[in-house]
């Protein structure tokens, strides 16, 4: 079974080289997730079993820090766990499975399978006012990430990394860097090069929890009508459907190849520094605007890591200025990084070996 968390669309995107690694390799597969998570992977992927697999609810705020959420939510987060450990323990008396893959599901470990749990994460960070909560959350954290017998970080060892201090700060015994894993690897389309010129043809990728997403819609939006540049959204909803809405391309949803090929058209991708995300534009090179979900510390940890190093131009939504971010970037590098998912084959062929 592989089961990723539904909290962004990022966390089922990473998980497509994966599961076509083991398809090749004959394995019979379930795809367990709720939401658009599992919307998607039936999409990419319509013959596989399914299995709907409810997540956390958490609510994000309209204002403030999601770590803070966190904290304050923490034991409701630890019954969520202590469930779909339940529920995992019940569905393996009726359907065994050999190996279970998480994609930061915590809950999912069990003495029956080989378990490997995947993050890049594995110190949460918080904002500077509860920085004295990290050390706890870590604590929390890695009492579950051990109780899996691997855990894959989608990232390069070493100080030529894309994560940062979210994956290099403390490793934990079970750790194993796989490389960046992204879904666009394996396609025929070749990587873009990274030109140094003003932008005028740009993709807006959208994605996230709402109520974020939306606001952040209406915000590029209003700011589009000011100005003459080429732009095609992808609003990351479901169902799929494509309008013209005052010039611009408006598109719920594209699959993996169509999503690569506007990727490579655009001259600048503007959307969230998840890190999935980071490592599809990385695996194409291309130059790029974060703008992180607000309270979202890992998204505006990711947006400074990538500004201080120039490679990646990011500003606050807050008070997100689309001329003034389009003009700016012209002077950062933009991300490339040899993505090629030979790593993760390789973890592959070992944990079936």
């Amino acid at each position: 079974m592989v089961c990723p968390l539904n909290w962004g669309l990022g966390h089922a995107t990473r998980c497509i080289p994966i599961i076509e690694e083991l398809i090749r390799q004959n394995v019979e597969i379930t795809i367990g997730g709720e939401g658009g998570c599992l919307e998607l992977l039936k999409k990419e992927f319509p013959k596989l079993h399914f299995l709907n697999f409810p997540g956390y609810k958490i609510n994000y705020p309209k204002e403030g820090a999601m770590a803070k959420t966190i904290a304050f939510t923490t034991p409701k987060i630890l019954y969520q766990i202590y469930k779909e450990h339940r529920k995992l323990k019940q569905i393996m008396q009726y359907t065994h499975f050999d190996i279970i893959i998480s994609d930061n599901r915590y809950g999912l470990w069990n003495k029956n399978a080989k378990t490997i749990f995947i993050t890049h994460q594995l110190r949460v960070k918080s904002t500077p006012k509860l920085e004295f909560l990290e050390p706890i959350m870590f604590y929390v954290s890695s009492f579950f990430i051990k109780k899996f017998d691997l855990c894959w970080v989608p990232d390069f060892k070493g100080e030529n990394n894309l994560s940062g201090e979210l994956s290099h700060k403390t490793i934990l015994p079970n750790v194993r860097f796989v490389g960046p894993i992204s879904r666009f690897s394996n396609s025929p389309i070749k990587n873009c090069e990274i030109e140094q010129k003003k932008a005028t043809n740009m993709l807006v990728v959208l994605s996230g929890p709402e109520p974020q997403r939306t606001i952040f819609e209406k915000k590029i939006l209003a700011q589009l009508c000011t100005t003459n540049i080429k732009t095609t959204i992808v609003r990351g909803l479901f169902p799929k459907e494509k309008r013209i809405q005052n010039g611009i391309v408006v598109h719920n949803y594209l699959g993996t190849n169509e999503l690569q090929k506007a990727i490579g058209a655009a001259d600048i991708v503007l959307s969230r520094p998840g890190y999935s995300s980071i490592m599809d534009l990385a695996t194409i090179g291309k130059k790029a605007i974060f703008v992180p979900t607000p309270g979202q510390t890992e998204q505006e940890y990711l947006a400074t890591f990538y500004k201080d190093k120039c490679l990646a131009y990011s500003e606050k939504q807050s008070d997100f200025n689309l001329e003034r971010a389009l003009e700016k970037s012209i002077s950062y590098k933009g991300l490339k990084a040899p993505v090629d998912n030979k790593t993760i084959k390789q973890e592959v062929n070992l944990i079936l070996g």
